[in-house]
């Protein structure tokens, strides 16, 4: 399991450089509280796929799926032209809520829903306003598919205030899991215990990035997390961190968010930073490899080693490649292929 990332094996080579579409195209990495059961997952990703005639819509691809036992979580990666996003997202939530009950989950990682969180995220060709718009379409839409579905809006669905996800968490409880009673959502009813609360909005590119320390010492992670999260003293702008017991060791789970800065101009393979554009704007985000480095660092320091990085899903730039060229191609089950696909 913490092998996964977009390291691509050479079982099947697809030139990815030539493959541009004319799509405006964003993507949403469905946060869903299951991976055990692997038939529920697909089934949620397979639903994002379908028209409501039963066909499936060439414009919608799944790009990656990754499921995570221990945490009873998953990440599908759905990737669609803007103007269908919604619809499929809806129909992979409708698919999530008759098979996950919130009263029965069980896992390490903090939750609040069945559907946990719908990020949406622009990939080419959309702003990141428009995607708020979409953010809230979707949540109004939800309300009134799912009875007992409630949600709480962050970032550009979150008008006037756009409060960023990691607030609006701290608002309601998330990271000490969970009363239902205390929560008061943004739109819909009280949360049902089946469904508990789902987060939808929208921002910049937000990539997860998870790095194993040898250790079973869980103030020791927190340690290290507290060290390179952004919000603390010479920690990494944009990254979110917190520890976990995974797997008999302990996970730096890191949220690695995009940002606009007119400060930072260093951007290479082995630079801290990494850039990309949309529209013409320019986003950065602190390099995975970076982060396993200080993680890796901090690690040594106290006399332990690293085991592993995961990467969940894409970079923002591979997330763009690989919607660009599964939508051309017509591949809905891009995750199923992604392994023999080089960017």
């Amino acid at each position: 399991m913490r092998n996964q990332s977009n390291t691509f094996t050479q079982k099947k080579e697809i030139t990815m450089s030539s493959c541009r579409v004319g799509l405006r195209l964003a993507a949403c990495l469905l946060n869903i509280s299951e991976a055990r059961k692997k038939y529920v997952v697909e089934n949620i990703a397979k639903a994002a796929l379908l028209e409501r005639n039963g066909q499936r819509h060439p414009e919608v691809s799944v790009l990656n799926i990754f499921s995570d036992p221990e945490y009873n979580r998953s990440v599908i990666t759905i990737a669609a032209s803007i103007d269908e996003l919604g619809n499929s997202v809806l129909a992979a939530c409708l698919e999530a809520f008759q098979s996950i009950d919130m009263e029965i989950q069980e896992g390490i990682h903090p939750c609040l829903g069945a559907v946990d969180l719908i990020p949406i995220y622009p990939l080419s060709g959309v702003g990141v306003e428009e995607c708020g718009a979409v953010a809230r379409s979707l949540a109004e839409n939800l309300v009134l598919s799912v009875p007992g579905c409630s949600v709480f809006l962050f970032g550009e669905a979150d008008l006037p205030e756009k409060r960023p996800l990691v607030q609006r968490r701290k608002q309601l409880g998330w990271f000490t899991r969970r009363d239902f009673s205390a929560l008061k959502p943004d739109l819909g009813p009280a949360p049902a215990r089946r469904c508990g609360l789902t987060g939808i909005g929208a921002s910049p590119y937000v990539m997860n990035c998870n790095v194993t320390i040898d250790s079973q010492d869980l103030a020791l992670g927190k340690e290290i997390a507290s060290a390179i999260r952004g919000s603390n003293v010479n920690g990494l702008k944009g990254v979110q961190t917190m520890a976990f017991p995974h797997e008999g060791k302990i996970e730096i789970a890191c949220n690695v968010e995009s940002f606009e800065d007119q400060e930072v101009t260093e951007t290479s393979e082995g630079s801290q930073y990494m850039a990309y554009s949309v529209l013409g704007d320019h986003f950065y985000y602190v390099s995975p490899h970076y982060i396993e480095a200080q993680v890796k660092k901090l690690a040594s320091d106290r006399g332990i080693g690293t085991i592993g990085r995961a990467l969940i899903g894409f970079t923002p730039q591979e997330c763009k490649s690989c919607a660009e060229y599964a939508i051309k191609e017509s591949i809905g089950e891009f995750w199923k292929i992604r392994e023999g696909v080089f960017m």
